[in-house]
């Protein structure tokens, strides 16, 4: 192996963040780019093939820049750092950290950390309508509430609306207004506690008390005109086709409307359409509403959850693909299983 060498200084304050804990960030970027990386009181030296060393140097620059701006550093953060390098868009790193949305209560900046994620965001900028999809972990949610809050606190919106299907509440229409949020609040949750994380508890239930926060079952969006308002459907894979009819005829004017879901997570009774697959169907082409769609490379969990994702993913494809097989060479409008026509 050609043996090609680049010395870098970095601070000390950086190095253990860059570095990791048991320096296993290092060890990380060695095995993915097949380079070794040492260490010399604060001079950084990579060796290895020449292309693989300039690329762990870049990335390594990189992170020191991230560190200097007083990010710490993740496996995450690592993880899609390699990710970028493999296509040679390492600088993409830098782009999305420039971007802050907004700080939670304890001061954490809130920012996309993939470039599914800057999409997105992009997208909720420029588009009246958002349709985020995707799995589990990969900020759908989240970023649309921190997206909210910032647009509700500069005055851009006049409330926040925040719904979901309940289905496993068992939603009807019939329930009384009591009785059905007694039901759906366990189901809420993850919308409050986001809400909580960002805006911070008490300021949530002052605005919640003024009718400038509402959050509710998608139930209660029935027979309703929402003017200036951020709108966010979360879950939507779980509402039927007129459900999801009925929400989106509810945007007025001066509103903004998120729909976030992951197709992979229905609950619905077996043989019921989702409403948000026959969204994405109808709505495609109209030019004011986007489909942002993330996968498991936009997961900012824990690295093993994005692989369980992926996983998932490439099984679900292989099976889809594998039954669309099954039922074309089965067909009955095959040649070779054709049935006589008989009056």
């Amino acid at each position: 192996m050609e043996n090609f060498q680049i010395e870098m200084q970095i601070e000390a304050q950086h190095m253990q963040n860059i570095f990791g804990e048991h320096d296993a960030y290092v060890k990380k970027i060695e095995d993915d780019l097949d380079v070794i990386i040492t260490d010399r009181n604060g001079a950084v030296r990579i060796s290895g093939e020449q292309r693989a060393v300039n690329k762990a140097a870049k990335l390594v620059n990189e992170l020191v820049e991230l560190s200097r701006r007083g990010n710490m550093i993740q496996e995450q953060n690592v993880s899609y750092a390699l990710e970028l390098s493999r296509d040679d868009e390492e600088d993409a790193l830098l782009e999305m950290d420039s971007e802050c949305i907004c700080h939670t209560v304890s001061g954490k900046p809130i920012k996309p950390k993939t470039m599914g994620q800057k999409k997105y965001i992009d997208a909720i900028k420029d588009k009246m309508i958002v349709f985020g999809l995707g799995p589990a972990g990969t900020g759908k949610t989240y970023l649309a509430m921190a997206m909210a809050i910032t647009a509700f606190k500069s005055h851009q919106v006049e409330r926040i609306i925040l719904t979901r299907p309940a289905i496993e509440a068992g939603e009807k229409l019939g329930f009384l207004p009591g009785d059905l949020q007694s039901k759906v609040d366990p189901y809420l949750r993850p919308l409050y506690d986001a809400l909580y994380q960002i805006m911070g508890a008490e300021n949530f239930q002052k605005n919640m008390e003024k009718g400038l926060i509402e959050v509710a079952p998608l139930a209660y969006m029935r027979g309703r005109t929402l003017d200036n308002a951020y709108i966010i459907l979360d879950e939507a894979q779980n509402t039927t086709p007129a459900q999801m009819k009925m929400f989106l005829t509810r945007i007025g004017f001066g509103s903004k409307v998120i729909v976030t879901g992951d197709s992979s997570q229905k609950d619905l009774a077996v043989g019921t359409q989702s409403g948000l697959d026959v969204a994405e169907k109808v709505l495609g082409k109209i030019g004011d509403i986007a489909f942002i769609k993330m996968t498991s490379k936009d997961v900012v969990r824990h690295p093993l959850v994005q692989k369980i994702v992926k996983a998932y993913e490439d099984y679900e494809s292989k099976l889809s693909g594998h039954h669309a097989g099954t039922v074309r060479k089965g067909s009955a409008f095959s040649g070779k299983n054709r049935k006589p026509f008989r009056r």
